[in-house]
């Protein structure tokens, strides 16, 4: 019986990124029924879910740290790909493109998946324990490149407005760049013992020995089946998206809800593992997975649209609002009075989303 299951489950996660895949060439650039938009919206949580099983899959062949850093990479490659796209044929309405897609996944993921998945591990054994070497690497490395990409084109001179230079936007590029390849250095080679899951006593964990490790070519087809998940993820996000724009218009809300909201969509099989980790008391995992997410969208995506940049013709706006300073500066001190005692009780957890919860509130009412 359990034979059964297993194969019907892994046929699920097999046969669900491929339909999905396939609803979203028939679908995209297409105005779609409000019947077809919810059998999209259908496709696109069983693809969430199947990406989260594949990307446990290859995080269990390959060891913490390497499985986080796969489903962070894939899920910000492709989101990165997607934001360039629509720059390229949204001209000066995707001015702001980059700067509140960059901020939001930084909001979600240091606010939103971090502090539920303190709370989910703190509520259910008393304290979330965690390695602050990390933790604390990660943290500061995200507040460097969140300053000097997000927060210094408010204060510049060299451009009107929130920009940059063409120099200024050429060194934010390179440091990015530079920053995210030694956090990756530092993750999978030099430190890895920091970002490995700790006992409470402060143990590490360096392998799970609960289940059989998958084979080499389960892990391979995971990792397929994994980038065509994540594909489908955004691809059918971006499709829903006309339906999100036309829900946010009629309520009278400011545009920028429809960024934040493809953005949790997103971010939905990060959230998952993150807190499916969280309850296996593995929140380090978790951390891995919220903090990369972070350091990946603003180490790939300033690059990219750096690059971009070259042929498009409207600006490029920046530099946050004084809202949205104050929220970032808000995250990073609380976010390193988290880190700082190797151990967090549920009140961190609810801290961290109560600033999220204002993050959200204040892109509803600005």
């Amino acid at each position: 019986m359990i034979t059964k299951l297993r194969a019907a489950t892994t046929r699920w996660t097999v046969v669900v990124p491929v339909v999905a895949f396939v609803v979203l060439v028939l679908t995209w650039k297409r105005d779609l029924p409000g019947w077809a938009v919810a059998l999209v919206a259908c496709f696109l949580a069983g693809a969430v879910l199947a990406a989260v099983h594949h990307a446990e899959v290859i995080a269990h062949r390959v060891g913490e740290p390497f499985g986080s850093l796969v489903l962070a990479v894939a899920v910000t490659v492709i989101e990165v790909a997607l934001i360039v796209t629509l720059m390229v044929d949204g001209g000066d309405k995707s001015a702001t493109l980059a700067r509140d897609t960059v901020f939001a996944a930084v909001m979600i993921t240091c606010n939103g998946i971090l502090g539920a998945s303190i709370l989910a591990s703190a509520v259910k054994y008393r304290v979330a324990v965690f390695n602050a070497e990390g933790t604390g690497a990660a943290l500061a490395t995200i507040g460097t490149l969140a300053t000097l990409s997000l927060v210094l084109p408010t204060f510049t001179t060299s451009s009107p407005g929130p920009q940059f230079s063409p120099a200024q936007l050429a060194f934010a590029a390179a440091a990015s760049i530079v920053l995210y390849g030694l956090f990756v250095a530092t993750l999978t080679v030099r430190h890895r013992d920091y970002f490995l899951p700790v006992t409470p006593d402060g143990e590490v964990i360096e392998e799970d020995d609960h289940a059989e490790r998958p084979t080499a070519r389960a892990a391979v087809t995971s990792l397929v089946l994994l980038g065509v998940a994540l594909v489908a993820v955004v691809g059918l996000a971006k499709g829903v998206s006309p339906t999100i724009e036309s829900a946010v218009a009629s309520a009278g809300l400011p545009q920028s809800v429809v960024g934040v909201v493809i953005a949790l969509l997103v971010l939905l099989p990060e959230t998952i593992a993150a807190l499916r980790a969280a309850v296996r008391n593995q929140v380090q995992t978790s951390l891995n997975l919220a903090l990369g997410s972070a350091l990946a969208s603003i180490g790939l995506t300033i690059p990219a649209v750096a690059l971009a940049s070259v042929w498009l013709s409207g600006p490029l706006v920046l530099g946050l609002g004084p809202s949205h300073l104050v929220l970032l500066a808000l995250t990073l001190v609380v976010g390193t009075l988290t880190v700082i005692p190797r151990r967090a009780t549920p009140l961190q957890g609810a801290v961290h989303l109560a600033v999220l919860a204002a993050y959200l509130e204040l892109a509803v009412t600005p």
